[in-house]
């Protein structure tokens, strides 16, 4: 009777979450210096509407608007890995040092190779993060174990510090177009977004999260303490590594194209376990809806509130992040 009434209500929740990212999308295409009509822009979604409006529709606002989609998915599933393979509510991406170390390895790239392919720049986004994840793993090992999840968090908090040192002396020594390219970049913007961000993003969201919620029931068992999932077979640091690199790959192809988007993946998954509890399967789907909904409407918000200026998308989530945050650390003491 209860898991009944938990599966409705977790079905009832990714519909509605379906219909407002859906109104998001839609608002993000209608909106800005042009705005073009509901039924317009519904009607060239669908391949009917007016040729005047294409261009605009379709290679200015939805590839951005979905590349935002993707950002929020991917940071969200991130952190909610996180959080449940360290049992830390503070743990994510932008907490555990990953943005930032796929951050300094994009802004590297950007700075020291221009015409190196946006296409492959998730991969360079990966081996920052994961050396950023290897680093934070290594210096948290202890007699063959992660010693402490408060250790892995205090040490992602240095590795973030390094980081944005070493991006700091990449701006100052860059050239001034690049550096100012960058620098945007770094504030979370999706200006400028187009396919050729989306597409090489939707794999590794779309792949990385498929394969998380045909694990789900393993990615569970770190909810249990050590001993109980060793128990029910589990391998708990081969999958704690495994489900981490997971993390790596989500949190670093989606910097790689929207730069730092902060504490998107720690508001998304506290969200989800609100709504639909602890169970992966289903908390997993509502977080990145969750996450792809606060990224397109804090774009949104940066781009209308302040017109003709545009405010990055990643100022707007910090506005709101750093307090949700701060909440959590009055609200929960122990942590």
């Amino acid at each position: 009777m209860i898991s009944s009434i938990i599966k409705r209500r977790a079905i009832t929740v990714i519909l509605i979450l379906l219909f407002l990212n859906a109104g998001a999308l839609v608002l993000n295409v209608m909106l800005g210096d042009r705005s073009i009509a509901p039924g317009e822009v519904l009607r060239s979604l669908m391949g009917r509407g007016e040729q005047e409006y294409y261009f605009t529709i379709h290679q200015l606002r939805l590839p951005r608007v979905l590349t935002g989609f993707l950002v929020g998915c991917g940071l969200a599933l991130a952190g909610t890995i996180l959080q449940v393979i360290t049992r830390n509510p503070l743990a994510s991406p932008g907490v555990i040092g990953l943005n930032s170390g796929a951050a300094a390895a994009v802004v590297a790239v950007m700075v020291l190779v221009p015409t190196f392919p946006m296409r492959h720049m998730p991969w360079i986004a990966f081996i920052g993060a994961f050396l950023a994840a290897t680093v934070i793993y290594g210096l948290s090992w202890r007699k063959g174990e992660a010693s402490s999840t408060v250790r892995m968090l205090l040490v992602g908090v240095g590795i973030s510090a390094m980081a944005g040192a070493l991006i700091t002396y990449l701006l100052t020594v860059g050239k001034i177009f690049r550096v100012s390219q960058a620098s945007v970049w770094m504030a979370g913007s999706l200006y400028g977004r187009t396919w050729e961000h989306f597409w090489p993003l939707l794999p590794w969201v779309l792949i990385l999260f498929l394969l998380l919620i045909w694990m789900s029931r393993r990615l569970d068992m770190f909810l249990l303490d050590v001993q109980s999932a060793a128990g029910l077979g589990l391998r708990v640091e081969t999958m704690r590594v495994l489900f981490l690199l997971m993390s790596v790959g989500l949190a670093g192809s989606a910097v790689s194209m929207a730069g730092t988007i902060g504490f998107v993946g720690l508001m998304a998954p506290h969200m989800a376990k609100h709504l639909a509890g602890s169970r992966s399967l289903v908390r997993l789907p509502i977080a990145a809806l969750l996450g792809g909904l606060i990224v397109m409407l804090a774009d949104l918000a940066g781009r209308t509130w302040f017109a003709p200026y545009e405010i990055p998308a990643g100022l707007i989530t910090a506005m709101i992040g750093a307090p949700y945050m701060m909440y959590l650390l009055l609200r929960r003491r122990g942590i």
